[in-house]
């Protein structure tokens, strides 16, 4: 058996995932008339984790269930760094309040599968998610 270094270095100094841009739509472009992509970051599972538990509902027999489609909405959502999806401007200019409404007021239905996708592929959500955004379209 081949002795293992234990050296914390690497937990020390992880890669760090950066942000990506992302083209979602053609329809939002800049005053220079480029396109404006989005700008999503790599989830920790501690969000994930934290989002999974809003999710859950007990109703008073102690039953619980769980919304995917509020899951896959919220972890989206949670990825977008850019635009600022909480700025009140943005929210006002689509007539909704939240982060998760804004998306989907924002973009069409293949735009937000492809910012689905895109979120899924950085944060390196496994084919689970797949399932949960295929429930969530069909909700």
């Amino acid at each position: 058996m081949s002795e293992v270094t234990r050296d914390l270095y690497g937990f020390l100094h992880p890669e760090i995932t950066p942000e990506k841009e992302v083209i979602v739509s053609d329809r939002f472009k800049g005053k220079d008339g480029k396109l404006v992509p989005f700008v999503i970051r790599p989830l920790e599972q501690e969000i994930c984790d934290k989002i999974q538990k809003g999710c859950i509902k007990t109703d008073k027999k102690g039953n619980s269930t769980f919304d995917r489609t509020k899951y896959v909405d919220e972890v989206t959502a949670a990825a977008v760094v850019f635009p600022d999806l909480s700025n009140a401007e943005l929210q006002k200019a689509y007539g909704v309040l939240g982060e998760t409404k804004l998306l989907k007021k924002m973009l069409y239905t293949n735009e937000y599968n492809a910012l689905i996708d895109a979120v899924q592929d950085l944060s390196g959500m496994d084919d689970d998610f797949e399932d949960l955004k295929d429930e969530a379209k069909n909700e």
